[in-house]
């Protein structure tokens, strides 16, 4: 089951993190697996792990943001089978003190870049006899979290366009679903609170995984186990809908 033998899947931001677990899992599962990043190096060790593990892997620099550069990586590789969008940034800040740069940054990378990513990609998937398409949302999409206006603002909006790109290609044979986590345990989340919460690190820490009712962070490959059978044929009868993984967060958390 849960076979990806003869795909190829193209994951965004697959060069750490919830994205390196993605590509990981797939390649593992027999597809070949084009990993697209802004950090190369980062793309690098995540190819270098699934060759490790007798997959095969291709890393592809490029800035999501800019719908020529990945026009051009999408082209290149030519075939689409599975497109996850999980390349992202995350932003601390209210309405009044998120500053306009600051919008527009995580705007383009959220947004934009998964746009691009579709724009780019379904010209390609629509020659596939079984396409998928993965958009990574978040729980800040469906309840309100502090301090995340751009961020949940640009989560928002992939979980509308996911609903909006199943509707539209579903004649093309082309499924469209979307993952929404709560925090998930990744090098990110321990830099981001580095950064933000200095000499609190293990307070914060601890309070941040008990903001989920099971009492921890998800994991990175956790998330990839979904994401494999959202993408695989199994899930065939599956299109049009978000997957909240989130340790009961939403429906829990009172």
């Amino acid at each position: 089951m849960f076979s990806l033998e003869g795909k190829t899947a193209i994951v965004t931001g697959g060069g750490s993190g919830i994205g390196r677990a993605i590509s990981v899992l797939f390649a593992t599962q027999g597809a070949q697996v084009h990993i697209i990043e802004l950090n190369a190096a980062a793309a690098e060790e995540t190819v270098n792990e699934i060759k490790e593990k007798q997959g095969l892997a291709f890393a592809c620099g490029c800035d999501v943001s800019s719908q020529q550069e990945v026009l051009k990586v999408f082209n290149q590789i030519g075939k689409l089978d599975i497109l996850v969008n999980n390349a992202g940034i995350a932003h601390i800040g209210k309405a009044d003190t998120t500053s306009e740069d600051e919008f527009t940054k995580v705007f383009d990378v959220n947004v934009k870049g998964a746009y691009n990513a579709l724009f780019a990609g379904l010209p390609l998937l629509k020659k596939s006899k079984t396409a998928a398409i993965l958009n990574m949302a978040s729980i800040a999409a469906l309840v309100g979290i502090s301090d995340r206006f751009a961020y949940s603002m640009s989560k928002g909006a992939i979980f509308a366009m996911t609903m909006s790109v199943a509707k539209d290609y579903m004649a093309d044979g082309i499924r469209c679903n979307s993952i929404s986590p709560a925090r998930v345990h990744t090098p990110f989340v321990d830099g981001f609170i580095a950064k933000n919460y200095a000499g609190q690190e293990e307070e914060i820490f601890a309070k941040l995984s008990k903001s989920q009712p099971v009492g921890r962070m998800g994991k990175p490959e956790e998330v990839a186990a979904l994401a494999l059978y959202l993408c695989s044929e199994e899930a065939g009868f599956i299109t049009g809908n978000d997957y909240p993984i989130d340790g009961g967060f939403i429906k829990l958390n009172n």
